[in-house]
This record gives structure tokens, sequence and C-alpha cells, in this order.
């Protein structure tokens, strides 16, 4: 067994680690916040460290430059797509806690019932 043979499989190890523990927090984390925080920053390692792996065993130089270039688009989406759904988590969670009145009521009449309530 070569250098070459020994690092790629420490790395394709770790990656494969990287990836249980994302799926782990995926499954254990309470809210979709720290799930993502989790699968995103442990997918994207895990991906890269197999991918180094590969590096390591690909003789191709336009071979490695496309492994890197997939890496590299994978995890620009990755970060796109935690963003959405974030965005998306936020603002139900907003919606969620919209008082009632606001929700159905045209702009000013929530202002109106309230003063009238007062009186």
């Amino acid at each position: 067994m070569s250098w070459n043979d020994l690092i790629s499989l420490i790395c394709l190890a770790l990656g494969g680690f990287f990836f249980l523990a994302g799926t782990v927090g995926l499954l254990r984390l309470p809210d979709v916040f720290t799930r993502l925080h989790a699968l995103t920053k442990a997918d994207n390692l895990g991906l890269g460290l197999i991918v180094l792996s590969a590096l390591f065993q690909i003789e191709d130089w336009l071979v490695r430059l496309k492994l890197v270039f997939i890496w590299a688009l994978v995890l620009f989406a990755s970060a796109t797509v935690a963003h959405l759904i974030a965005r998306r988590a936020l603002q139900q969670m907003e919606e969620e806690r919209a008082p009632v009145v606001e929700k159905r009521a045209k702009p000013g009449v929530a202002e109106k019932r309230i003063a009238d309530s007062r009186l």
C-alpha cells in the first residue's frame, strides 16, 4: 500500500464519518436552523474529503479538475438552498406569530378596533 492509497483511505473514511455526522444532526437536532447548519457543514466537508480521496487515485488532470469543479458547484448550491430553506422557515415562523386580526383585516382596521375597544 502506497502513501497515496493510505491518504486516500483516511480521507475516504473521514468523509464518510462527516456524512454520517450530518445525517445524525439532521435527525436529532431540534429545529430547522440547527439541522440545516449541521447538515450543510458536515456534508460539504464530507464531500470535500471524498473528492480529495479521489484526487489521490486519479491520474488524469482533466478529471481531477472536473471533480473539483463539481465539488465547488455543490458548495454553492447547498449554501443557496440552505439560505432559501432558512428564509422560508423564518417567514413561516413570523406568520404563525402574527395576530389573527392583522392577518384578516385591511390596513388601518386593526388600529380602529383597538381604539374602539379602549372606549
